[in-house]
């Protein structure tokens, strides 16, 4: 006889695991997708609840792994000077016995694990093999995106029972129930499992068809007091997902299987309803890889959230980059009235053959358009490029970095990494580039050294540091200082600023670049020095201009634009 899902547990456990990094951004880890599947699962009429192990200050120093050993080089000692990266390589959130403790304590039928980035993979994979120990008789389920791409790897791992392709919210809830009612598995969207053979029933990706026929995320299971800022609640949303771009370094474009789709602005705006309803909300995080793509339906969702927040209008952003050929003097204005601060805008890079191998549109007109728009409502700008990756020359990154030391923008360098399902992951694969372990994955750990090596990879963050530290300096209404040969020590170690001067000092003399110790020591980093004093040389051909626009309020396209700081250093 079928047992029915009335007679046995319904009590499912989603479990956001902690991560070891040298550096961790709570507010972009907001597990908004555990608590989209916890909606679909409560609406089928299970029990769930979310222990979001990051949701906590615990942090402690753990040994670097022994496959990023050669990092030693490029971070080996503290640093307290504007210019610093990393150093001390962490555990970030809970332990993997406290959470296997707390997943034991709730007995659990069904626990989800959540392994959203590669590099992450081997924690997600030590939670369940600890929670598999403490409690063995629960059955393990891993989503997210690289079990999506990878699940053989994932399902490697004796401890982890299912693997999730895709979209959760399809294919969770059935699974739940599935287990509840021993009933066929096959037909699960996205669902990988052991045959008895050994070998693996792969199930084609799950994807949402119409984004509004599913609940709203169940982010009152969340840790709503950590995510905060500024005492008020943050929130993430997502209006639409996937994407209709093919830029050949990211996995969600037309080479996947998740078409671009947009959710109802109704439908959105009763999420945020139904956010602002439980918290005083200060800030909305869009995480959607295209927000602005749309220009009508984006229209609407920024006046609908005008007229519901009334005046009292938490902040908005789309940490993700907006496309700059997508914003407009109207665009712009409704932005700022609706609570943007900020344009996160993805450039990419400034150099033609780059794109084309990126396959990237060449937004740069656009780029300066949506710069001037920012100075006329007063909005700042961070600019993103990428910096790294396969066959793109340092000296174009050098480039790239110039052009935006002359702009009124904050630069945003990331470093090139091999997602997986990405045209640049099959490139990197064929050419033998991919690092050895998944750990490698990740901007911190430098992960290619092809076209441009690692020390000259190392040397274009650094570069980017001391750019937006100069920019800070103009500002603030200073002068950039005079070059001056190096000292031993920095005159007042415990002032950041004073000592990013003095250090500012003898980079601008001789292009090397130096930390300080806690004691005030200074020392040299290791870096390129080639490549730095090719972008000392060029930085003396432009006009080095500020990132900070007027704090007044600015409504109308007719207002002028701000005057704009700049300083030289031709002489």
């Amino acid at each position: 006889m079928t047992p029915s899902l009335q007679n046995l547990r319904r009590d499912i456990l989603l479990v956001q695991p902690p991560i070891r990094d040298f550096y961790l951004t709570a507010k972009r880890t907001i597990p908004y997708g555990l608590a989209s599947i916890a909606a679909g699962l409560k609406a089928a009429g299970f029990s769930v609840q979310i222990l979001d192990a990051l949701a906590t200050r615990q942090s402690r120093i753990v040994d670097l792994p022994v496959e990023m050993s050669y990092l030693r080089t490029y971070f080996p000692r503290p640093d307290r000077s504007p210019f610093a990266l990393f150093h001390h390589y962490r555990h970030y959130g809970r332990s993997f016995e406290a959470i296997a403790q707390q997943v034991k304590a709730a007995r659990p039928f069904l626990v989800g694990i959540s392994s959203l980035f590669t590099a992450y993979a081997t924690d997600a994979i030590q939670t369940a093999e600890a929670i598999k120990v403490r409690y063995p008789e629960c059955k393990i389920v891993i989503g997210g995106h690289h079990p999506t791409e990878l699940p053989a790897q994932v399902m490697a791992a004796p401890a982890v029972d299912f693997v999730l392709r895709g979209e959760g919210e399809v294919s969770m809830p059935l699974l739940a129930g599935a287990l509840c009612n021993a009933t066929e598995l096959t037909n699960i969207p996205g669902l990988v499992f052991r045959k008895p053979d050994g070998n693996l029933h792969v199930g084609q990706t799950a994807i949402m068809d119409n984004l509004d026929d599913y609940p709203l995320p169940a982010t009152d299971l969340l840790n709503q007091h950590y995510y905060g800022r500024n005492k008020k609640a943050a929130t993430v949303i997502v209006a639409s997902r996937g994407c209709p771009l093919s830029c050949t370094y990211c996995s969600m474009g037309t080479s996947s299987a998740f078409l671009h789709r947009r959710r109802s602005v109704a439908g959105v705006i009763r999420e945020i309803e139904s956010a602002a309803d439980r918290n005083d909300i200060g800030f909305i995080d869009f995480e959607d890889e295209n927000l602005s793509l749309d220009r009508a339906w984006f229209l609407q969702l920024l006046e609908a959230i005008r007229k519901r927040f009334n005046g009292n209008l938490p902040e908005l952003r789309a940490m993700n980059g907006l496309l700059p050929s997508t914003l407009d003097g109207q665009v712009t204005a409704a932005m700022r009235a609706a609570g943007f601060k900020t344009l996160n805008l993805s450039l990419g890079t400034t150099v033609s053959a780059q794109l084309k191998r990126f396959q990237r549109p060449d937004v740069r007109r656009a780029f300066e358009r949506a710069l001037e728009l920012a100075r006329t409502y007063g909005l700042q700008a961070v600019g993103y490029i990428i910096v790294g990756a396969p066959f793109q020359k340092p000296g174009d990154s050098v480039a790239d970095l110039l052009y935006l030391a002359g702009r009124r923008i904050l630069v945003g360098t990331s470093v090139f990494y091999p997602a997986p399902g990405s045209k640049d992951y099959a490139r990197c694969a064929a050419l033998g580039l991919l690092p050895e372990t998944f750990s490698c994955y990740r901007s911190s750990a430098l992960p290619l050294s092809h076209t441009t090596s690692r020390l000259e990879t190392i040397t274009l963050l650094r570069l980017s540091r001391i750019i937006n530290f100069m920019k800070s300096i103009v500002d603030s209404g200073l002068e950039l200082p005079d070059p001056a040969p190096a000292a031993d020590e920095i005159v007042h170690s415990t002032d950041r600023r004073i000592a990013g001067m003095q250090l500012l000092q003898s980079f601008l003399y001789d292009g090397k670049i130096r930390g300080t110790s806690p004691q005030g020591e200074i020392y040299e980093h290791e870096i390129s020095l080639e490549l730095s004093k090719y972008f000392l040389a060029g930085l003396k051909s432009i006009n080095i201009k500020g990132a900070q626009v007027s704090s007044g309020k600015i409504t109308a396209a007719r207002n002028k634009p701000q005057p704009q700081q700049s300083v030289s250093l031709k002489n």
